[in-house]
């Protein structure tokens, strides 16, 4: 689709008129009539507004003339999965779990090729292959050529380092010893949790992205314990194969 009929279609979908669309973004009615004639194009600034308001990216609205993959981990994009700064705007250059809430969340290129190969592997894509993979693929990316992206290393894994004791700390029965911290985004893990009155409750942003890992419980055969942390708290459940029958263990502020 072009440009024109992407915005006249987001527009329709919103029940805006072009008067509302236009005041949203800071412009006129005419500029907004423009676009969906095909006669000009939003501005870069414009485009930005227009992102952040339709929950698209930029790319979805120019009709996607790039693949977009991400500069961390050779992901391919989409708008779901796609980073987003601070303030809400899309950062079309990584995904949510490459980056989040301005932090980049991978410093060093094993751990990352790690994680990317237990999600990667299968009976037709066994892991030294995915490794291989990886190790030829993340040089050429734009994160793992740009050093200055990864100034901010030593801060963030002390955080790691710091959230790692905290848990270890805690000396749950049954969790065995935490050694790494992963970047999982919370509406992979944000599960529902039984309470005395009978309801259920959930802790996670599904939107956020948290430190976490999981863990093969010790006592019980079959039920594995789940983390997940910020700066903020710490929870620590455990659960059955795929997530059934979970148990809040802890939910502790920092």
């Amino acid at each position: 689709m072009d440009t024109k009929d992407i915005i006249l279609e987001l527009r329709t979908k919103r029940g805006l008129s072009q008067e509302e669309l236009a005041e949203k973004v800071f412009v006129t009615r005419q500029a907004v009539s423009r676009w969906e004639n095909g006669e000009t194009t939003p501005n870069t600034e414009t485009l930005m507004l227009l992102s952040k308001l339709f929950d698209v990216s930029i790319n979805t609205l120019l009709g996607s003339p790039r693949q977009l993959i991400c500069q961390c981990c050779g992901m391919p994009l989409d708008d779901v999965s796609i980073s987003r700064e601070t303030d809400g705007f899309f950062n079309e250059e990584y995904c949510k779990w490459c980056y989040a809430d301005g932090e980049y969340m991978y410093h060093d290129m094993d751990d990352l090729i790690e994680v990317c190969v237990n999600n990667m592997a299968c009976e037709h894509f066994p892991s030294e292959q995915a490794r291989s993979y990886m190790r030829d693929l993340l040089p050429k990316l734009n994160y793992w050529k740009n050093q200055t992206n990864l100034e901010g290393a030593a801060a963030f894994e002390a955080f790691k380092k710091q959230l790692i004791e905290e848990i270890n700390a805690l000396h749950i029965d049954g969790m065995p010893k935490l050694e790494k911290l992963n970047a999982l985004v919370g509406g992979y893990i944000n599960m529902e949790y039984p309470l005395p009155n009978r309801n259920k409750v959930k802790f996670l942003d599904d939107s956020a992205t948290y430190l976490g890992n999981q863990l093969e419980s010790e006592l019980e055969n079959g039920r594995c314990f789940g983390i997940a942390a910020n700066a903020d708290f710490i929870l620590v459940c455990t659960y059955e194969e795929n997530g059934e029958n979970p148990e809040l263990v802890v939910y502790k502020k920092r």
